[in-house]
């Protein structure tokens, strides 16, 4: 079974993009920060993370830097999920290594062809 790790602050956005991942037959954990993210990802790397930008403590750009430093074998593919939609945080995210960018408020549609697009779903 493929593995979802959903990192935003927002417990609301967290329960919709786990209803969706649930429903494409992924097993889901949660992050409400880029820390926690990151002592998640140590533990278990997963598939895909739902990456939100404007979190406290660590944001998801400065978790997906380091993310993507580790060196870690297994790198998982990484969906933005954010509200930022000017082009140059879409840019900054692709740089960062971000593998596909999806604005909020987003459905269950847009997220599956989301994951189709790098190759999850």
């Amino acid at each position: 079974m493929k593995t979802c790790l959903i990192v935003d602050d927002s417990r609301l956005i967290r329960k919709f993009s786990r209803q969706s991942m649930e429903a494409l037959g992924f097993m889901v954990s949660e992050a409400c920060d880029g820390q926690q993210a990151i002592q998640s990802c140590e533990a278990a790397m997963p598939d895909v993370i739902l990456l939100d930008w404007n979190m406290p403590v660590m944001s998801g750009i400065e978790f997906l830097r380091v993310l993507r430093q580790t060196g870690h074998a297994n790198q998982p593919k990484v969906v933005f999920c954010t509200t930022e939609s000017d082009a140059a945080h879409i840019q900054a995210a692709i740089e960062a290594g971000a593998d596909e960018y999806v604005m909020k408020p987003f459905d269950h549609d847009t997220l599956h062809m989301k994951l189709q697009l790098v190759g999850v779903a």
